[in-house]
């Protein structure tokens, strides 16, 4: 790229600073929504005393409970899964040089529930059992929640193996994950038509989406996860800028377009996975937030990841406290708004693309 009389560096430093205010409006405002979340709630507590116990500072037992054991690892993990799943979905979108493209298209969400289906009826790890308060609880989480992570990366397995043997292309991807989510909602639909009630009961518990069965554990795990793949993605940035050029223009260019579109592929299913296997099933954000982002901030992956990355946390904790007061005192899954935002979404595109 040749420059002349300083103008067009000018230029560009103006669109890198308005890229990069866009990015930091957006963590301030992240940041703010999650002290007005942790205040909000069948307990009201004041801001102020959020920040200072946040910060450290002696507040009372009954709110120090509240924050540290309740509403902060539930908003923590809102803003970890929405940035898993934004940021899942703007790489397969770039990857597949498809608007569609995206965990919830892809298989790895269907084959997640037909892992935890499997779980309660085969292995006996869901099976419920009633509180006094009609409540009803998974007896062994954490083997529901391993069988549903690995059925979702035999899903991804199983995309990369059949993308391989067709040369990797986008079509091969996204057709193979239209054939996983039918055969995997074919097999849960086969397994909850032996099931009694209660274990009916445990296969729909489970696939709601809801951010508050992440403890500090579980947070943990998911965040582990998060930051070093994330990290990745802003790294091959450049690389799928590339590709969003053509495969041809990517490898003019020097980029091993097969090796990074199977590696991003596998690592966005791995991510898409570990949310999943967690928090249940969370669909059409790694649909919508990409979309979203790339009207605002244009298409460039190194603006475009880290924003949507933030603007995927927010939406996904916004959504979340709208589910825990819309029908207080009772909590409506955060999947159930997920849904509601996300398929009209879905249908626009379909249609926008066939106009095209």
């Amino acid at each position: 790229m040749h420059f002349s009389d300083g103008q067009v560096p000018e230029e560009y430093r103006r669109y890198v600073g308005r890229k990069t205010f866009l990015i930091s409006a957006a963590a301030l405002l992240l940041v703010a929504l999650l002290l007005t979340a942790i205040s909000l709630g069948a307990a009201g507590i004041p801001l102020e005393t959020v920040a200072r116990s946040l910060a450290g500072f002696e507040v009372s037992r009954r709110h120090d409970a509240i924050i540290w054991s309740i509403r902060l690892p539930q908003a923590l993990a809102a803003i970890v899964a929405g940035a898993a799943l934004s940021v899942s979905g703007v790489v397969m979108q770039s990857i597949l040089r498809n608007p569609l493209g995206a965990p919830i298209t892809l298989g790895i969400s269907h084959a997640a529930a037909f892992g935890a289906a499997f779980s309660v009826m085969i292995l006996g790890g869901g099976i419920m059992s009633s509180t006094g308060a009609d409540a009803v609880n998974i007896t062994n989480p954490y083997l529901t929640t391993f069988t549903a992570f690995v059925f979702s990366i035999l899903a991804a397995a199983v995309i990369i193996g059949v993308a391989r043997l067709r040369g990797t292309t986008p079509e091969a991807m996204v057709l193979t994950g239209v054939a996983l989510s039918a055969l995997s909602t074919a097999g849960t639909m086969f397994l909850q038509y032996f099931a009694d009630d209660v274990q009916l009961a445990a296969m729909v518990f489970w696939t709601f989406g809801d951010t508050s069965r992440a403890s500090w554990s579980e947070l943990g795990i998911i965040t582990a996860a998060v930051i070093p793949v994330s990290l990745y993605f802003v790294a091959n940035s450049w690389n799928y800028n590339a590709i969003d050029a053509g495969d041809e223009t990517a490898r003019g260019l020097g980029v091993r377009v097969e090796r990074v579109r199977m590696t991003g592929m596998l690592l966005a299913s791995m991510l898409t996975a570990v949310v999943i296997a967690f928090l249940g099933i969370i669909g059409f954000v790694g649909l919508v937030v990409p979309h979203m982002v790339r009207r605002v901030i244009g298409s460039d992956h190194r603006f475009l990841i880290p924003a949507s990355i933030l603007v995927g946390g927010l939406l996904l904790l916004v959504s979340d406290t709208v589910a825990r007061l819309i029908l207080a005192p009772h909590v409506l899954p955060v999947s159930v708004l997920t849904a509601f935002m996300g398929a009209p979404v879905f249908i626009y595109l379909i249609i926008r693309g066939q106009q095209r």
